[in-house]
């Protein structure tokens, strides 16, 4: 009698079985899809509130610093939801935190949408913003822990395009509310927006019940090897068994929240790749929120100021531009790399924030619709670009045992830059207005010069093998040669654990 297809005496064997390609089929593609379907509502929530700025500055008599504090109180809480978040995903594991942060999202919606003052729609939107921290580095383990390693890297890239469609669908929604609802109530259908995101958290959470299993390599790493064998029979329908001669593996020891889990984030040869995705992460999210948060402000400057056009505007440029641009960006991976395609793109948007804001308040004419088109060219080459990098390099540079907390942290520090772009729009459009992005243009060249300096480059690189080395890490500041883009001074036999498709670093 034929013995398993899949013998298991480590959870190294669990790793190989995943992330070499050998492992397909069964549920693994739809548990993608639902991962991918919580950045959907991480980003419909994130960006339903867009569209109501303008009329909530109204409503509630908002000063340029208290229209801030709105659209940044889910910052805050994705900050923190990120950093508890992240950490509890590799302790407690994926699925529990996964499970639990729609109740976030479906509480949250509800309560911003009926929100009868500032200070509770404040406090909804922080509590909207946990759930959203929680999600989003749950939802990027999954996708990385379920894809192999060639096509990993365009895999976790997909949460980009997946982004662009839920803001523009929170724009699409509000479409049928304009000519259903009488014009004098236009000014509140930023609640029927916020609102309309707990009915797709409900379906996600339903599905999630129904298809989603614990990460396999998670399992496996917590010393489960009989639960990751189950989990890859029924997830990928693959006849895996444990050997009766494997060794016992032994839990790692169940701590509370403490620094040593993040400590390690800047230890060794995780530094540099820290780095380079906090900043990434934080260059990219300040000059997005700064522009696609605010971008029925600006179809109005340069269209002219009503609510179709607020609404119409805003949807086309993310659906065209955002989606084609993250769709690029995906299928550029595996050629080009994740650094480089932050690196051009923050070239890219460098110059045309710097345009943008040279021409300036009111273009007439034609030039109205060139300032459009460039506002396009860059929501596609951010799309495309740096937007989705900061958080694909910190999926990728992690090993199992830490990529909860090295996404958690790469979450955290795009919120800030998230935050601090958000502070910034207000603040300097009220002084300067279009102009403003001159200034903005900082912050991709911030990332540009990042990107330059540090030449680490994760995709086609199995991190995950970095768990069960033998040999201490090698520190990037005692290396000869510490800034190659192979950062095979981390591996004792790179050409033996390594699965790096042609062309995959510049």
């Amino acid at each position: 009698m034929a013995g398993p297809a899949a013998l298991i005496r480590t959870p190294q064997d669990v790793v190989d079985l995943v992330n070499s390609g050998r492992a397909k089929g069964g549920n693994s593609f739809a548990i993608i899809l639902i991962a991918l379907g919580g950045i959907f509502i991480d980003a419909y929530d994130f960006t339903s509130l867009a569209f109501g700025v303008t009329y909530i500055k109204e409503d509630f008599h908002l000063s340029a610093l208290t229209e801030s504090v709105v659209t940044a109180a889910i910052m805050v809480g994705a900050l923190l939801g990120a950093l508890f978040g992240g950490y509890y995903a590799d302790r407690l594991g994926r699925y529990k935190l996964f499970m639990a942060d729609m109740l976030f999202f479906v509480v949250a919606a509800l309560g911003c949408a009926v929100a009868p003052n500032l200070e509770l729609l404040i406090a909804f939107r922080f509590l909207m913003g946990i759930g959203i921290g929680l999600d989003f580095p749950v939802a990027l383990s999954f996708i990385a822990e379920y894809s192999a390693t060639r096509g990993k890297g365009r895999a976790v890239n997909l949460w980009q395009p997946m982004w662009y469609v839920a803001v523009g669908t929170s724009f699409a929604i509000l479409l049928p509310f304009y000519y259903l609802v009488p014009a004098s109530g236009h000014d509140s259908l930023w609640r029927w927006a916020v609102g309309f995101g707990a009915v797709p958290a409900l379906v996600v959470m339903l599905v999630r019940h129904r298809y989603m299993e614990e990460s396999p390599s998670w399992a496996a790493g917590q010393g489960d090897l009989e639960g990751a064998a189950r989990i890859l029979r029924k997830s990928y329908g693959i006849d895996a068994a444990v050997a009766a001669d494997a060794p016992p593996v032994p839990r790692p020891p169940s701590t509370g929240l403490t620094l040593g889990a993040f400590r390690k984030l800047f230890q060794g040869r995780y530094r540099r790749r820290t780095i380079l995705a906090g900043v990434v992460g934080s260059m990219q999210s300040m000059q997005y929120f700064a522009v696609g948060f605010y971008l029925s402000q600006i179809t109005a400057t340069l269209f002219g100021k009503s609510t179709l056009t607020g609404i119409v505007g805003p949807m086309v440029f993310n659906f065209v531009f955002g989606v084609s641009g993250g769709f690029a960006g995906s299928a550029l991976t595996q050629k080009w790399g994740s650094r480089t395609l932050a690196l051009r793109g923050f070239a890219c948007t460098t110059v045309l924030l710097v345009v943008i804001g040279l021409i300036g308040e009111g273009p007439k004419g034609v030039m109205a619709y060139v300032g459009g088109l460039l506002v396009g060219l860059f929501i596609f080459a951010h799309s495309g670009g740096p937007g989705a990098q900061g958080m694909t390099l910190a999926t990728l540079s992690y090993p199992t045992s830490l990529r909860g907390a090295g996404t958690g942290l790469a979450q955290a520090m795009l919120r800030v830059g998230a935050t601090a772009g958000l502070v910034f729009f207000p603040l300097m459009t009220d002084r300067f207005g279009l102009r403003a992005l001159v200034y903005l243009a900082v912050a991709p060249f911030v990332g540009l010069v990042a990107a330059l300096v540090i030449r680490w480059e994760p995709v086609g690189k199995d991190v995950d093998l970095e768990d069960y080395e033998q040999v201490p890490p090698v520190d990037p500041d005692t290396d000869p040669d510490p800034d190659t883009d192979t950062d095979t001074d981390t591996d004792p036999d790179p050409d033996t654990v390594r699965s790096e498709p042609e062309g995959s670093t510049p």
